[in-house]
């Protein structure tokens, strides 16, 4: 679960754009402890900690500890992942137009993977 914790900690200040000295600053946590929660011994923080932590993100403890967010009562979908969160926020602010051809590249390289991998299985 630490392992968990600290992979997601480092992709939501990467997504961010944020430092461990800024997190710190804004969370009133220890940079030297926000260090630990991101280092290779990977604690965790006691529970007060990660709900500042949390609260300075924008997420839930539960995402931060696990990587689900089953707290969210609207309907908008949440993404786990920075990146699929990124990518979401950039095709929002596409045309109509460009947002179809994203789809059409995305859907080309869906079939393209599937056929790659049915090759693949028969040819192993």
């Amino acid at each position: 679960m630490e392992r968990i914790f600290r992979k997601i900690l480092r992709d939501e200040l990467d997504y961010q754009g944020l430092t461990v000295k800024e997190l710190a600053a804004k969370s009133s946590v220890a940079k030297g402890a926000i260090d630990s929660y991101l280092g290779k011994q990977a604690s965790m923080p006691p529970a007060d900690v990660a709900v500042r932590i949390a609260a300075t993100l924008g997420v839930t403890v539960e995402y931060l500890v696990n990587g689900q967010d089953g707290s969210r009562e609207t309907p908008v979908p949440f993404f786990s992942s920075p990146k699929k969160r990124l990518m979401l926020h950039i095709f929002d602010e596409l045309v109509s137009e460009d947002q179809k051809l994203v789809l059409d590249f995305v859907k080309l390289l869906k079939k393209n993977r599937e056929e790659g991998d049915m090759r693949q299985n028969f040819i192993g």
